[in-house]
């Protein structure tokens, strides 16, 4: 027979609070805004790495934004590099301590507007390096100015329009130039504006890290992420702008895996 728990009144004990997040979160308090996709993104990377046992061997490499916030919440030894520069302080970090798993972990403003050259280079050169791209479209750290990310109509807090090709040019899919790379092994894009792009983003983040681990080339898993207040819209409308603006334009799935010829 069910014992069924009586719940006419308040328990006469505390209840034991169920732990869910990975352990290498440190605390699930942060310093973004609300309705930011970010922390969804680094807990995921987060879980991955303590499902691989990687805790003792990897150094993150944070570059600046709203992503480098995390230094301080995740139980990994990290630093953080000058604007853009994550991907050649990780080759460094890579060529001295080749036993090491090195990630970095950027936004687009960092990545694609103030470190292209970086990630380009470090893509011509197979670097056996992670690199994870959380793209929101949005210079979210500095005020809401668009970046070299954020696609045709995409409205950010200094250009309410949107994004206008005669005016700003158009974006860069940088997953999509670095596929093309010999040196380049694996390259993937999810999101996380829903269950289904949370647990593609979580396939692919292992997935680039097993590369790493199999002495490939370079591996790029981009994640699409919420900025509601970068881009000024209500809270609750993140997810939705998302699905209809950079998950629109920029297509989700592998775009190159050469473990599978």
């Amino acid at each position: 027979m069910t014992d069924f728990i009586d719940t006419s009144a308040p328990p006469d004990h505390a209840v034991k609070k169920a732990a869910f997040g990975p352990k290498l979160l440190l605390s699930e308090n942060h310093h973004l805004c609300a309705g930011c996709g970010h922390p969804v993104a680094v807990r995921i990377i987060l879980e991955v790495l303590e499902e691989l046992q990687l805790e003792e061997r990897t150094i993150g490499v944070f570059g600046h934004g709203c992503s480098g916030t995390f230094n301080t919440t995740a139980d990994v030894d990290v630093t953080i590099a000058l604007h853009g520069r994550a991907p050649a302080c990780a080759t460094g970090i890579k060529r001295m301590r080749p036993d090491t798993v090195v990630f970095t972990m950027q936004g687009d403003g960092d990545m694609v507007s103030e470190g292209l050259a970086e990630i380009m280079h470090t893509a011509a050169r197979g670097e056996r390096l992670t690199c994870f791209l959380l793209n929101n479209g949005v210079f979210g750290d500095t005020g809401g100015q668009m970046t070299a990310t954020s696609v045709l109509g995409q409205r950010t807090k200094t250009t309410i329009a949107g994004r206008d090709a005669a005016q700003h040019g158009y974006p860069i899919r940088i997953a999509d130039v670095l596929a093309t790379f010999p040196g380049v092994s694996f390259v993937a894009r999810a999101s996380v504006y829903n269950a289904a792009g949370v647990f593609l983003a979580k396939k692919f983040v292992r997935r680039g890290l097993e590369h790493q681990l199999e002495g490939r080339g370079l591996s790029l898993v981009e994640i699409l992420t919420m900025c509601p207040t970068g881009w000024f819209v209500p809270t609750n409308a993140g997810p939705g702008y998302l699905q209809d603006t950079l998950a629109r334009d920029y297509g989700l799935g592998i775009l190159k895996d050469s473990s599978t010829g």
